[in-house]
């Protein structure tokens, strides 16, 4: 029996690196997830999460978590240096959420060439709106973090991604999987989860044109949130 390349997926939290998991979850033995932080490590650089949210889910998906604290101007290198410890531990393969745009797979592709590992693209020119709707059809769950005002306001914060809701993101020309940044999801289930994750709501603020919403990870970390 060949056994299946080890691998690390790059977790952000959301649904697009989620989708791309779920997709080659089965090809490959995925170990790690790397998460990259800001230079206190308060706060995810990609969508402002909480440090104990983010370990929740990976504690979910039963896997290892390298992190990376940094400044956007550090951020390739600290990125480099995570790449380097998930080879240092034995991961040839480094899975991606990247659907659109050239440049953030030609970055992914290099950066991991450089440190001896092979990026993997699942998701990668796939219809976004076909994208979303495969996640929702897994069982996956999701709740909008961030919108960004010029598209959405802050009531949109805290609403689980479903179905009628990508029709209305079609009809406000939203993309469906945000991939203009119009808003940022937290996964809070999905099949490769041990259980759903449990998360309590806090405020809301606007920062650079984009509504945030604080979440809080739960007391029990389980259960219903919201």
């Amino acid at each position: 029996m060949t056994s299946r390349p080890r691998a690390a997926i790059s977790w952000s939290g959301g649904k697009d690196c989620c989708s791309a998991l779920l997709r080659v979850a089965d090809r490959y033995e995925v170990a790690a997830a790397l998460t990259m932080f800001d230079e206190d490590g308060a706060r995810s650089r990609s969508h402002g999460l909480r440090p104990e949210l983010v370990a929740a889910q990976v504690g979910l998906l039963g896997l290892e978590h390298v992190r990376r604290h940094t400044s956007w101007d550090a951020y390739n290198d600290a990125f480099e240096s995570g790449l380097a410890e998930l080879a240092a531990r034995g991961i040839t393969h480094v899975i991606f959420g990247d659907i659109m745009f050239e440049s953030h797979r030609e970055w992914t592709e290099q950066r991991c060439a450089a440190a001896g590992l092979t990026a993997v693209q699942p998701i990668w020119g796939e219809p976004t709106d076909r994208l979303a709707r495969e996640f929702l059809a897994s069982g996956g769950e999701a709740l909008i973090v961030t919108a960004r005002a010029q598209f959405l306001d802050h009531t949109w914060l805290g609403r689980t991604l479903t179905l009628p809701m990508l029709d209305e993101f079609t009809a406000m020309g939203v993309d469906p999987c945000g991939e203009l940044g119009e808003y940022h999801t937290l996964v809070v289930n999905c099949r490769l989860f041990t259980r759903s994750l449990g998360v309590t709501t806090g405020g809301h603020v606007l920062r650079a044109g984009c509504w945030a919403l604080d979440l809080e990870l739960a007391a029990d970390g389980d259960g219903p949130h919201g």
